[in-house]
């Protein structure tokens, strides 16, 4: 934790809940949920009102952006993991737009959307116990600045962890993808391109985390979105060399996914990919050359796997099957590949 934030008194009641036995836990926080969620607080939900307890098997899903049919896979794979109970979609604002999407799949008791834009509602026991009751949690696109200004460091932050180590499946998108990684790129100074990131990766863009959020199996991870449509092999090998450089992890990996393009991650660590476009593996081969205030990058040999079509992969031995594997090198401002034809991607 960031040590930012100070939690409300009413939401650290609800989290030393949290952090009791898991019986007297469930029990407590269904009664507390009923008895807070009957005034104040607006319900966006579609579904059974109600609470339902049901088995989870953890994973997660990645989305890269863009269309609601790759999101449809990837919702089944969070149904399937919650064993049909409650999934919460957390956002920024207050658009209940998925609701009615994901809850039309099937096989869900609710699904209900959470906005939470400041940081007195991240502190709300409503919005805590919700997240504590869920059996499945999905992030919204939008902006991953205003997510971490706002969660960072929170009750809900808290509450999130909590399901995620009681083997709650989670998922996002856009913006909710980019905050799943134990590393984010925060953008709290706005986006950063590859060019920029590129010729200088101290630059004032280049806003870096590691004390929010982590999906399972995303240890020593940084997560990028929008991949080859907005060209970001570049700023997604300037975040691994900083991480290196700055001593966070020896070694980092990288994960960029395309626009209409999900992973399906099961419990086991094992990835499928889903979608129109590719996904990008990327592991550090050791400190980079040369990362240092106002320089050009210097970085060879970052690994890259690709996967296409049926490939697959495993989060925990970084191992793929039936993609493509080549590295990258960075210098002078630019990139340069190993792959067939010179290709970034």
């Amino acid at each position: 934790m960031s040590g930012r934030g100070v939690w409300s008194l009413a939401a650290l009641g609800v989290l030393a809940v949290l952090v009791a036995g898991a019986s007297g836990e469930a029990d407590s926080l269904r009664a507390r949920r009923k008895l807070d969620r009957g005034a104040g607080r607006e319900r966006l939900v579609v579904g059974n009102p109600g609470e339902v307890t049901t088995p989870v098997a953890g994973g997660a899903v990645l989305i890269g952006g863009g269309s609601d049919r790759v999101s449809e896979a990837a919702f089944r794979l969070l149904i399937q993991q919650s064993g049909g109970g409650d999934l919460v979609v957390l956002r920024e604002d207050k658009d209940p737009g998925y609701n009615q999407f994901i809850f039309d799949l099937g096989g869900l008791d609710s699904v209900e959307t959470l906005g939470v834009g400041s940081r007195e509602e991240a502190e709300d026991p409503q919005v805590v116990v919700t997240v504590a009751n869920a059996e499945a949690i999905f992030i919204a696109g939008g902006d991953q600045g205003a997510y971490v200004s706002a969660w960072d460091d929170t009750a809900l932050e808290a509450a999130v962890d909590a399901a995620i180590a009681r083997g709650v499946p989670i998922g996002g998108t856009s913006a909710g993808l980019a905050v799943l990684g134990a590393f984010d790129f925060t953008a709290l100074n706005g986006t950063v391109y590859s060019s920029e990131a590129l010729a200088d990766p101290y630059n004032r863009y280049m806003t870096l985390g590691r004390t929010f959020l982590q999906a399972p199996h995303l240890a020593a991870t940084i997560t990028d979105s929008h991949f080859v449509a907005r060209d970001r092999m570049g700023r997604l090998v300037a975040f691994l060399a900083r991480i290196v450089q700055d001593g966070w992890a020896p070694e980092a990996r990288g994960i960029g996914v395309d626009e209409r393009t999900a992973l399906l991650v099961a419990s086991d660590g094992t990835v499928t990919r889903v979608g129109e476009g590719a996904a990008y593996m990327l592991r550090t081969p050791g400190p980079p050359e040369l990362c240092a205030p106002g320089q050009p990058l210097r970085f060879h040999n970052v690994g890259v796997y690709r996967l296409t079509g049926a490939a697959t992969f495993d989060l925990v031995t970084w191992q793929g099957s039936g993609g493509l594997a080549y590295t990258v090198s960075a210098a002078d401002g630019r990139l340069t590949s190993t792959a067939p034809g010179g290709s970034l991607y």
